[in-house]
């Protein structure tokens, strides 16, 4: 296929993504908040690959999650991770997908689990979310998107904020801590003081 139809039928995808997100909210489902939900998005980055709940309550763990954080998941699929920092430690939670249908999984897993109150789930590119209330946010992205990503933490990130991501580091940001859960790695980092 010549790149020009490439590129077209990737645009045509992503406006009938958006187009479904829209046609949903108007017809009363939850996708996200109203405002993002109605935006136009980009393709994703990754396809939606879980991750195994034995590595997501690893990473809960190293971040030590507690009912006072707020956890941001970027590329938050089906919520799992939201979800269970919510069930086990009474953690507000925000997950970002840019995928409609992960983000409808999830506000439905998160009612299905009986946290829709301390959970939240939007539809939106995590490179465009605010990120400033996160006290933890994971990941599980490809190691191009978390060092691209880097910046923006360090920017928004308040210090003393954990970054927790399964599998891939950010780079030349060397880790805090590093551990294996069943044969996966899993980083952490905590935000720096800011330099005068």
């Amino acid at each position: 296929m010549p790149r020009t139809a490439a590129r077209l039928a990737a645009l045509l995808a992503a406006a009938a993504l958006a187009g479904a997100a829209f046609a949903q909210t108007r017809a009363g489902v939850p996708l996200a908040d109203e405002a993002t939900a109605a935006r136009p998005l980009r393709m994703p980055d990754v396809i939606f690959v879980p991750t195994p709940q034995e590595v997501v309550d690893a990473m809960l763990r190293m971040a030590n999650v507690t009912r006072d954080d707020v956890l941001f998941d970027l590329g938050s699929g089906d919520g799992r991770i939201v979800i269970t920092a919510a069930q086990r430690y009474g953690t507000r939670g925000t997950g970002i997908d840019i995928d409609p249908e992960r983000v409808q999984e999830a506000i439905d897993n998160a009612k299905a689990a009986g946290v829709k109150k301390l959970v939240r789930f939007r539809n939106e590119d995590l490179f465009a979310a605010d990120l400033r209330d996160a006290t933890v946010v994971t990941l599980y992205l490809l190691p191009e998107l978390n060092r691209k990503l880097a910046p923006k933490l360090l920017a928004e990130l308040r210090p003393g904020a954990r970054i927790v991501s399964h599998q891939f580091d950010m780079g030349s940001w060397k880790p805090d801590r590093e551990a294996t859960v069943a044969g996966r790695k899993i980083y952490l980092w905590v935000v720096p003081p800011r330099q005068p």
